[in-house]
């Protein structure tokens, strides 16, 4: 793995949200009445189209009503197969046929009726309120005492993209937008269900804030980074409704083949009734519309679309959003995991630990420059070197000078005094690059020192962070190094080994050297590393498992980051992180916890895997209704048909009755798996494909025997069947 940059420094983590402002519901059957009305505005064929297989459910209910309102007045029903069939059998199998339609209609209300649930609590957030825009440049209103004069008051509807407002304390966040300017406490609770205020400010990763939200501390100047009607709340309510989700390849894919199977059996069936009259036994067009319909897998038609309406859902529960369907399924077949190491694998809480000096340097000098260079750095490793300098009773005050912050290309940072002293940390090879610049190469022997703690630091797991100072007169020199340790996170491990369980390869990326990243990495159980990463770095190794055929999933909350997220294939930006960060991303984490990533996969991959196993159930149901069906078309003509009526159906109409109920009620016996998603278990590929066949392939098949015999035993009690 490439190491050519080197990087040390980090920020803390967004943690995981106890709650979010989105409702978190589970399956209750109550939801099934409370989505019969849009049941039956779906029956509307302009929508039932859209789906083929209950399409031809629809028109085969049609066609079976329109002939039991004409059987009274063409002699009551045909014979079928050589077998007479009762008054009510045309009516009771267009009843159970639009019935059929409506549960299958009722599964997709039930998964949209939870997103316009949830859409509804997000519609509370989103009002319109008084923004105080700013009439001329920014700068002239960033002190507290600026005029009036440059703000005006305007709705939040009016703002458009590029305006500046000022939010004061107390004051709703107008729009979405990043921070140009100041600090302040944010209250997000409507949008991420945290009660706990977080810190929002300008510069740096954690400037975006949400229109909706509230400030409850403080001033700050916001530049609006979205047109009305497409700020951040408004996508939510779009996905979480159902507006703004496009199936997915593999939900194309899967529609297009039960299209092609149906069309199938519609020839199929059209085949059986000239063959049945060449043997003077015709077979009623009623008893045809039953077979088709049980031959189609009207099973995994009916619920297709709400596996994938709740796997969206699944993912809100948990307070992620995905931009699309395709997201969602991606991340099920997602191969390569890039995980940062702060905050995801560690803490992200480093702490300095001991100051070690190089030969002929006073301790007190390195824990001076250290503390000095470290006062401006906000940081929670700036913190702790200040706090280990005082323990040691070194105590450093603010003298002035020019802060210099850390960026990812200098990978390093300082404060310039106005003596002309300048103090730097970060990373060895940055440092000696720094010092370096004049031409003037370190003594081998202090590179070799350097070195040599470097090395024995990152070797036990820890971070070295290289201290200089160029000084006027004197000759540029390293003072030291801090030592800053991490802590990875409990089970860590074992939730890698789950993944690679599952053929998902994990990558740990960090901007630590290669002797601490290799010690963290043994640590976590990560399969690889990229140590001193970069964002170009980034970007190369995604393009490079992607080349080799892999689907990369990543976390990021940088503007610098926001080049990865757009390659990755599932790339998870941070709520608290920039704008161009959430516009790259096709999916934000509102808690901002990047550990999620993990449990984003795992839900993916229990979305392709319930769609799988209903379509092996769905297929598999077809087999036993075909025992149902095939012997009582024709028995009446063919008695040793009867050999094939295994389960002992009362009669042929009762068969062919009572398979179609069992048809109907299936879909509603399995609205609920299809909603929460079959129990996800760490396996690989084959033996996910054996289990399912173990047990919805098999029980797939003896399901049908079961209910249909126990239908049938019902039906025969109605007189005439």
């Amino acid at each position: 793995m490439s190491t050519t940059t080197s990087s040390v420094h980090s920020s803390s983590a967004g943690s995981s949200s106890a709650g979010s402002g989105i409702p978190r519901g589970t399956f209750s059957w109550v939801q099934l009445v409370t989505a019969a009305p849009g049941a039956f505005r779906k029956l509307d064929p302009r929508q039932q189209w859209r789906n083929p297989v209950m399409f031809i459910v629809w028109v085969g209910a049609v066609l079976t009503t329109a002939l039991a309102i004409a059987e009274p007045f063409l002699g009551g029903p045909a014979s079928s197969g050589g077998t007479a069939v009762p008054w009510s059998f045309t009516w009771a199998i267009a009843v159970w046929l639009w019935l059929t339609v409506l549960f299958a209609n009722l599964a997709e209300a039930v998964a949209e009726g939870r997103g316009k649930a949830q859409a509804e609590s997000l519609r509370k957030t989103r009002s319109t309120t008084t923004a105080s825009r700013v009439t001329g440049h920014y700068d002239a209103v960033t002190d507290a005492g600026a005029e009036r004069a440059l703000l005006q008051a305007v709705s939040s509807a009016e703002l458009r993209l590029g305006d500046v407002v000022v939010v004061s304390a107390g004051e709703l966040i107008p729009g979405d937008g990043d921070i140009v300017w100041g600090i302040a406490s944010v209250d997000e609770s409507a949008i991420t269900g945290e009660s706990a205020p977080v810190i929002r400010e300008s510069g740096g990763d954690r400037s975006a804030v949400t229109g909706g939200t509230r400030v409850l501390s403080d001033r700050i100047v916001v530049r609006i980074t979205s047109r009305p009607g497409e700020t951040f709340v408004d996508r939510m309510i779009a996905l979480v409704e159902g507006a703004a989700r496009q199936k997915t390849p593999n939900e194309i894919a899967l529609s297009i083949l039960l299209a092609a199977l149906s069309i199938i059996f519609v020839t199929v069936a059209l085949t059986l009734n000239p063959i049945a009259s060449y043997a003077a036994s015709p077979v009623s067009i009623t008893v045809l519309i039953a077979l088709l319909v049980c031959l189609i897998p009207t099973t995994i038609g009916a619920l297709l679309s709400a596996i994938g309406i709740a796997g969206m859902d699944r993912l809100v529960q948990r307070n992620v959003l995905a931009m699309s369907g395709r997201a969602v399924e991606a991340a099920g077949d997602v191969t390569t995991l890039l995980l940062d190491k702060t905050g995801t694998i560690t803490y992200g809480n480093r702490r300095a630990s001991a100051f070690v000096p190089l030969a002929g340097i006073q301790p007190g000098e390195l824990s001076r420059a250290a503390a000095l260079a470290s006062l401006a750095d906000p940081t929670p490793e700036g913190a702790s070197i200040v706090e280990l300098a005082g323990a040691e009773g070194v105590e450093v005050t603010p003298s002035g000078g020019e802060v210099v912050p850390f960026t990812a290309q200098t990978r390093m940072s300082g404060l310039d005094l106005s003596d002309g002293t300048q103090l730097r940390k970060g990373a060895g090879s940055a440092i000696t690059s720094w010092l370096e610049a004049d031409g003037r190469p370190l003594p081998s022997s202090v590179i070799a020192e350097v070195e040599e703690h470097t090395e024995h630091i990152s070797r036990s797991g820890g971070t070295p962070l290289v201290v200089a100072i160029k000084a006027p007169g004197v000759p540029p020199q390293i003072l030291g190094i801090v030592h800053l340790k991490d802590i990875v996170k409990d089970g860590l491990a074992d939730r890698f080994a789950e993944l690679r369980s599952m053929g998902i390869r994990t990558v740990m990326i960090t901007g630590d050297n290669p002797l601490t990243a290799a010690a963290i990495a043994k640590e976590a159980g990560v399969d690889d590393y990229l140590a001193e990463a970069t964002p170009e770095d980034k970007l190369v190794l995604i393009r490079k498992e992607q080349d080799g055929g892999n689907l990369v999933a990543m976390t990021g909350d940088g503007t610098n980051d926001a080049p990865a997220l757009a390659q990755a294939d599932v790339g998870v930006a941070m709520n608290t992180g920039t704008s161009a960060a959430k516009e790259a991303g096709n999916m934000v984490d509102l808690d901002s916890d990047p550990t999620k990533l993990i449990d984003i996969v795992r839900i993916g991959k229990q979305l392709l895997i319930t769609r799988g196993a209903l379509t092996t159930f769905s297929i598999a149901n077809d087999i036993a209704k075909y025992f149902a069906i095939i012997p009582a078309m024709f028995m009446g003509v063919f008695p040793g048909l009867a050999v094939l009526n295994i389960m002992g159906l009362h009669s042929p109409a009762s068969a062919v009755l009572s398979a179609i109920i069992f048809n109907a009620i299936i879909i509603v016996l399995l609205v609920p798996l299809a909603l929460r998603g079959v129990k996800y278990r760490a396996l690989s590929a084959s033996k996910t494909l054996n289990r399912n066949l173990l047990i919805y392939g098999v029980g797939g098949i003896i399901a049908p025997f079961v209910g249909i015999k126990l239908i049938d035993l019902v039906v025969s009690l109605i007189p005439g069947f």
